[in-house]
């Protein structure tokens, strides 16, 4: 839609809002569900702590759009940050951003023909990896969310997070459209990376049920996942 947000960068903005509630804590979790099509003339996020907790403290919030109307709803999870030192870790690929090459954005043009998401980011593809349908490893670097303002580690990871669905989907064109109603990140270690990577993959059922599914890296390991539940139309 031609007056409707990406959702990655509305996704960003209320996990801004969340950090604003909760300062002593990670933001380790956020859930959005996307009611209605958030309008490009403006929305509000209101919030309100749920449960607060020494080590674990939950938050809710509504998102209006200008007449007050409901479009979006969202929760989030913080968690206390402590010092273990070393930890057993599971063992994981390593991904080279040096080894990676700038490629097109998956989707390479939008329904209405107007510039879009991909006119504020920069994609590299690691090697393997393209702009092709299908399960797809991507890095992306994106303009910040406010004019003046550095966003946060999670922040930053967000347009990329809801992407997902996007670069891992299963054939090009717009024969099957492939919408996400909600999107839930988790991110278990904050990166100061410009750069992040996604390795997606979606899985679409004749049913029009589908889902997309993403592990998220910088140059040093894994630094959270994401899902988006698909909703396939013809």
């Amino acid at each position: 839609m031609a007056d409707a947000c990406h959702a990655g960068p509305v996704t960003g903005i209320i996990a801004r809002a969340f950090e604003l509630l909760v300062t002593d804590k990670q933001l380790l979790k956020l859930s959005v569900e996307l009611l209605k099509p958030v309008p490009m003339d403006g929305f509000q996020v209101n919030t309100e702590i749920t449960k607060a907790g020494r080590a674990v403290t939950t938050a809710s919030a509504d998102i209006v759009d200008l007449q007050g109307k409901l479009i979006a709803t969202a929760s989030s999870l913080h968690m206390v940050v402590q010092d273990l030192g070393e930890v057993p870790t599971a063992p994981f690929e390593s991904h080279r951003f040096s080894d990676s090459v700038p490629g097109g954005f998956p989707i390479e043009k939008t329904s209405h023909g107007l510039p879009g998401f991909s006119s504020g980011i920069e994609v590299r593809y690691p090697p393997g990896h393209d702009n092709s349908p299908g399960p797809t490893s991507i890095w992306m670097k994106t303009l910040p969310l406010l004019e003046g303002e550095e966003p946060s580690a999670f922040q930053k990871l967000c347009p990329l997070a809801d992407c997902g669905n996007g670069t891992s989907r299963n054939q090009n064109g717009f024969d099957i459209r492939f919408m996400n109603p909600d999107i839930t990140i988790v991110m278990h270690r904050a990166s100061s990376a410009d750069w992040l990577l996604s390795s997606a993959e979606s899985h679409w059922q004749p049913t029009g049920l589908g889902l997309a599914q993403a592990n998220l890296f910088d140059e040093l390991g894994p630094i959270g996942s994401v899902m988006q539940t698909l909703l396939l139309q013809k």
